[in-house]
């Protein structure tokens, strides 16, 4: 074998000597970036966590590089429901899918368009609805938090031992958001800024004055358990005052969910019991505008009924 051959046969073997590592490094490095990936955006977990598999990562990422991906995030934060923006923009688009295809369908096709953005308003108001009864919760809790920090700061531990301890004892949603506080802490995050985003992540009097309170403290000082503890008997009363505040207002915010429920049930009524009722009703410039103005009344009806039930106690 000439001198030439073994060259060539040693340049081989040491070419696929590098590929095989090349291709171990570039898996290794692959493993360790979507583990600090998960670790750091929270959208999507490693094999072996425990947690359930992120899907649509691709999609997710290029949603949280919008300005509305970043709002959608802390929106789903505060609901404290397990999913990703990615996943959320493809579960409403296919909401949007099935309202548009059914409103097509069951009424016209006028309707397709309408009934799709129906679908775009449900899943930000399920949104809105999961993170109000979050908040809800979360007030509801904050008398017992607010005495579990008293106790603690009594027995002289730190404000930052106090949040930690807190964050053990209590019960989601407030165990939840206080072991974020926690862990921001952890890692080098002052107490204002920490509760600061506590406070905007959940927004409501009580916890804005609680956070005040805390940072006040954690300042300039001062008699900080005495003011947590009239602070808890403040938060007690305001949750019985709530409570009753929201028991009589519940049949007007019935009305406010029965009014365009009706409007909608009439058009069905309608095209059931004279089929081809609503393409004859759309099919002109003027039943058009018609069913987009009634539409319009419905939705300044609703918003102006939930107004009216919405009292700031």
């Amino acid at each position: 074998m000439n001198p030439l051959t073994w060259l060539v046969t040693g340049v081989a073997l040491l070419c696929c000597v590098l590929g095989v590592l090349g291709v171990h490094v570039y898996a290794r490095g692959s493993a360790e970036r979507a583990a600090l990936v998960a670790r750091l955006t929270q959208s999507g977990e490693p094999e072996g966590t425990g947690r359930r598999r992120r899907r649509f990562r691709s999609l997710d990422r290029r949603v949280r590089r919008t300005a509305f991906g970043r709002k959608l995030e802390l929106r789903i934060s505060a609901t404290g429901l397990d999913l990703t923006p990615g996943e959320f923009v493809v579960a409403m688009s296919a909401v949007v899918a099935v309202l548009w295809f059914a409103g097509q369908a069951l009424l016209s096709p006028f309707f397709g368009p309408i009934c799709g953005f129906l679908g775009v308003w449900v899943a930000m108001g399920f949104l809105n609805w999961q993170r109000q009864k979050r908040i809800e919760k979360f007030i509801n809790q904050l008398p017992e938090l607010s005495r579990i920090l008293a106790n603690a700061t009594q027995a002289g531990l730190a404000l930052r031992m106090a949040l930690s301890m807190a964050a053990d004892e209590l019960e989601a949603p407030a165990g939840d958001e206080l072991e974020k506080v926690a862990q921001q802490l952890a890692v080098g995050t002052s107490v204002d800024d920490a509760l600061g985003e506590l406070a905007e992540r959940l927004p409501s009097r009580e916890l804005v004055v609680l956070v005040t309170t805390l940072v006040l403290a954690n300042k300039a000082g001062g008699t900080v358990v005495s003011s947590l503890r009239n602070l808890t008997e403040t938060l007690e009363e305001r949750k019985e005052t709530r409570r009753e505040v929201r028991t009589q207002l519940s049949q007007v915010s019935m009305t406010a969910y029965a009014v365009p429920v009706i409007g909608i049930g009439s058009l069905l009524l309608i095209d059931n019991m004279q089929p081809g009722a609503l393409d004859r009703m759309t099919g002109s410039g003027l039943g058009q505008f018609a069913v987009v103005a009634a539409f319009a009344l419905y939705v300044v009806g609703f918003v102006i009924i939930r107004r009216f039930s919405k009292i700031d106690v």
